[in-house]
């Protein structure tokens, strides 16, 4: 519906529009010798109250006395309203977008548009240090839940004007704010018009959180593995850019997303690049043979005590069978059983608040651990495996890719108490092709470890090891070809 010249006729629609809506502040006042009518309409609590009573309220009713007749909202926005952000709008809808989103907007009698005004005030909680990205050396800064504060931590880091911002808003009725920024000189300009693609064709109701988006966005939405990538960290999202991705900024969550990703992009953490390139290499290849330990090892466990204990050490075997004599489960039965009990542990020390949260895990464990094993319901081994199984999940730095690791276990599990050795290989062959079949905006998830020949091998680089930072000297495939160099803004 489009503003009327008619100053009474928008205000019947406005009211109706905001009917029962006690937190909208609604006023209608004059200026000038004339009496010019105005009216004025904001959301109580997220705007900034002395932006509206300094630099709209006092500049109009105080220092504009010559006005005597309507229509003079130009005259307003070029000489009197002190904001920065003022911008005009024809129809009644942005109008309420723009009230509902914090903004001032003026209505005047005689003008088919009114003025919106930047008058945002959100109430937020300050920078705080990263919760599930902890990193020994580097930066402690996280984002937060306000978009506007997220861009700025970006865009401290990168102080370049090929840096771009195109706003969105998804979620038809939360109408969410979302912000897609890129480097216009390394971006790949096919997958920058997919992703845009995909937002526009985004139909739903309401928009909470990053993680609606990366559902939302995923093509193959019934597998377990991430093809997203989300951090709360602004220099892993700055360095994401920095390679030729795009981050995708959603307002209301300390969350954002990085596009596109491949396997190995979430066995990075921040600090990989912080310390010396040796010891970051070993611990990096130790993340990959944790993810393959906590994918394989209870099926292992099962395969060799049930089918092939020929192939466990003697001594070993007999220590194995002496401490199950007593037990009333099978072997698949105690996996199954320690596994279902360290992911409640897992839940449960989730949902505590943090003081006691780290005394559940520990104690927790240990507490259930020994006493089913006193009570013979589990043996050692079994809890000495799932406890490493555990352990090894959480060496990796990525939580979404940890619970893809999670439930592909249950099916190695699975397969080796039905075919042994046969069947734990089974399913991990059954995940790796899983894995190489997935593809991230014509990437191939697998990439390096598939392809790698299209970039030179380059990529290689970054991967199980990473090389000293002076001897990385190209970006990895998310770039455009033309902008592969690294140093001196190649």
């Amino acid at each position: 519906m489009q503003i009327s010249k008619n100053l009474s006729e928008n205000i019947i629609a406005i009211k109706e529009a905001f009917r029962d809506c006690g937190d909208v502040v609604m006023r209608e006042f004059v200026v000038g010798s004339g009496k010019s009518r105005i009216f004025m309409i904001y959301t109580d609590n997220i705007v900034d109250g002395n932006t509206i009573e300094d630099f709209i309220m006092t500049n109009l009713m105080s220092r504009y006395r010559e006005c005597n007749e309507n229509g003079m909202l130009d005259v307003f926005m070029e000489d009197i309203i002190a904001i920065g952000e003022l911008s005009k709008i024809t129809e009644l809808t942005q109008a309420y977008d723009a009230v509902l989103l914090g903004d001032t907007v003026l209505f005047m009698e005689g003008n088919a548009f009114a003025l919106q005004a930047s008058t945002k005030g959100f109430p937020s909680r300050g920078v705080n240090q990263a919760q599930t990205e902890v990193v020994v050396l580097g930066p402690k800064d996280a984002f937060l839940e306000v978009m506007a504060t997220n861009i700025v931590l970006i865009r401290r880091r990168i102080r370049d004007t090929n840096l771009k911002l195109k706003r969105k808003k998804i979620g038809t009725r939360s109408k969410t704010d979302a912000a897609l920024m890129y480097m216009e000189d390394l971006v790949r300009p096919e997958t920058l018009k997919i992703v845009e693609k995909q937002l526009e064709t985004i139909n739903v109701d309401g928009v909470l959180d990053s993680g609606y988006v990366e559902q939302l966005m995923e093509k193959r939405w019934l597998s377990p593995f991430p093809q997203l990538q989300m951090t709360e960290r602004p220099d892993k999202a700055a360095s994401a850019l920095l390679e030729g991705r795009i981050v995708l900024v959603i307002d209301n969550t300390p969350v954002v997303i990085m596009l596109p990703v491949t396997l190995n992009v979430f066995f990075q953490a921040a600090e990989d690049y912080y310390d010396r390139w040796e010891i970051m290499s070993f611990i990096r290849a130790i993340r990959y043979v944790a993810a393959v330990v906590a994918i394989a090892l209870p099926g292992l466990y099962i395969a060799l005590s049930v089918y092939h204990p020929s192939l466990i050490p003697t001594a070993l075997a007999i220590k194995i069978a002496a401490t199950r004599q007593n037990i009333p489960f099978s072997v698949v039965g105690e996996v199954i059983i320690m596994e279902l009990a360290f992911e409640l542990l897992r839940e449960a020390g989730i949902r505590l608040p943090s003081p006691v949260s780290s005394t559940i895990g520990i104690v927790g464990g240990i507490i259930i651990g020994s006493a089913a094993v006193e009570a013979g319901i589990v043996s050692p081994a079994v809890v000495i495996v799932s406890a490493l199984t555990g352990i090894c999940s959480f060496v990796i730095p990525n939580i979404s890719l940890v619970s893809g690791l999670r439930l592909s276990k249950y099916l190695a599990v699975f397969l080796s108490a039905i075919f042994g050795l046969f069947g734990l290989w089974i399913a991990l062959l059954l995940v790796l092709a899983h894995l190489c079949s997935l593809t991230s905006y014509g990437i191939p998830f697998m990439y390096p470890f598939c392809s790698a020949s299209v970039n030179d091998d380059i990529d290689w680089e970054d991967t199980i090891y990473r090389l000293p930072l002076h001897k990385m000297k190209r970006r990895p495939i998310f770039t455009k070809p033309s902008a592969r160099g690294r140093k001196g803004g190649e």
